[in-house]
């Protein structure tokens, strides 16, 4: 059975909202004036459970599934700086990962995936203070493995989507850890950045990918944004080079030859407790063109205790977008809506809309709490499944040290359909309660 993926698969799973802003110095080997080199060692343990399967592959049946996800990220980053020569730097890291159990809900997982391998090996330069026009840093050229984040990756945010065996005859196979996503680097890339983080800057690049499940996609990018004090502008422009096409599916063979276009901007207008944010995307193929955008405002409620922010965010994705390479960037929800819904039962962004409500607190400091609402609505579905639905998600990131984050989650997701009347979730559509548990380390 050919499985139904639309036209989306950029699927890099978020792994948690809080360790991205708490991590902490590495094992330093050399820490001198001008020069670093620093062991780094990142370790992630995930349970997950789900009272219902989904046919995303044709590989599920009717029941529930448990399984276990972890990865040992581990290897060498440092820098070296001349005076009027600039810093160069880089990273040398292994992903040693795994699926235990049922494998994932979705089917993306059997359960038997082991699997070590490189993930970051990359280099680069930076010119410190040689070109004063450009800022501090105002050139930056890095090659090799590395992750590609444009914008707040709507449309590019790494190399993520980690599937296992058990589909399409294990031609898919990156290792598992399909949810904690243990690799986000491309294979190939050159990223030249400009102008430093302030004022006009932009970059361009190219990347090329070696997983399967996006038909090893290659493209060429640039960006130009300026950055100020009420937030940032920015457009991004994407061509495609080519597709593996024994790998694609559905429309991935049109990334060969794809334009694509996005004006975005993200900021607080000069209102200290306001959140704005919105990216307009537009994709022109050999098949047609195709649209997809958000806008999202958030209130930070500072005479409150918690630190409570209230937010709204509206996502329209064409019935033949392509979503890419999108991937977690800067919170649950951004851009995987749904911790059932964009991981196993879709939408998986595209031909949908989503209304998305949030509350972010934060009761304590080393306590974060999200309480995240979304609303699918599936398009015209013209013979593809219809995943309109609801669903509501808790979770909680706790920092029990400054090296170690629990994040229990609990996500209760109500579907239209099930899989007999058009839907993808096998056996009936009743409430499904989804719980998992992701201790994450970090050194």
């Amino acid at each position: 059975m050919k499985p139904y993926l639309g036209t989306a698969l950029g699927r890099s799973v978020c792994l948690l909202g809080g360790l991205w802003c708490c991590a902490v110095p590495a094992f330093e080997l050399i820490d001198e004036n001008d020069t670093k080199l620093s062991f780094d060692l990142e370790a992630v343990l995930g349970a997950f459970h789900s009272n219902k399967n989904y046919q995303v592959w044709g590989n599920r049946e009717a029941g529930h599934s448990s399984w276990q996800e972890g990865y040992v990220k581990y290897g060498l980053s440092g820098s070296l700086a001349r005076d009027g020569m600039g810093t160069v730097f880089g990273k040398a890291k292994r992903v040693a990962s795994a699926t235990w159990g049922d494998g994932d809900a979705g089917g993306f997982t059997n359960g038997s995936e082991r699997t070590d391998k490189w993930e970051e090996a990359y280099a680069g330069w930076r010119s410190a203070d040689l070109f004063p026009v450009l800022g501090k840093d105002g050139v930056e050229v890095s090659a090799g493995r590395q992750a590609v984040l444009l914008g707040d990756g709507f449309i590019v945010a790494g190399d993520g989507i980690s599937a296992g065996r058990g589909l399409a005859g294990d031609a898919y196979n990156r290792g598992g850890g399909y949810y904690i996503t243990p690799r986000r680097a491309f294979d190939q890339t050159l990223w030249i950045k400009l102008g430093g983080e302030q004022g006009l800057h932009g970059s361009l690049g190219w990347f090329k990918s070696d997983n399967p499940i996006q038909a090893k996609v290659e493209m060429a990018f640039s960006t130009l944004e300026y950055s100020g004090a009420a937030g940032t502008v920015g457009l991004t422009y994407l061509h495609g080079l080519g597709v593996d096409k024994k790998f694609a599916v559905d429309a991935q063979a049109d990334r060969d030859g794809m334009d694509v276009y996005s004006i975005r901007a993200t900021g607080n207008a000069g209102v200290e407790q306001l959140f704005l944010s919105s990216e307009l995307g537009w994709q022109n193929t050999r098949r047609g063109n195709a649209q997809a955008g958000y806008v999202e405002a958030a209130w930070t409620f500072t005479s409150l205790p918690w630190q409570q922010t209230l937010g709204y965010r509206y996502t329209g994705y064409g019935a033949h977008w392509d979503s890419l390479l999108y991937g977690f960037t800067r919170g649950y929800g951004t851009w995987f809506q749904g911790e059932v819904a964009a991981n196993y039962a879709g939408p998986f962004g595209a031909n949908t809309s989503i209304h998305h409500v949030y509350w972010r607190a934060q009761p304590h400091e080393n306590l974060a709490l999200n309480v995240l609402a979304y609303d699918f609505r599936t398009h015209r579905p013209n013979g593809a499944p219809d995943t309109s639905g609801r669903e509501l998600d808790l979770t909680l990131d706790w920092t029990v040290t400054p090296n170690v984050v629990v994040s229990p989650m609990l996500g209760l997701y109500d579907p239209k359909k099930d899989a007999a009347h058009g839907g993808l979730q096998v056996g009936d559509n009743d409430l499904n309660v989804y719980t998992a548990l992701v201790i994450s380390t970090h050194f």
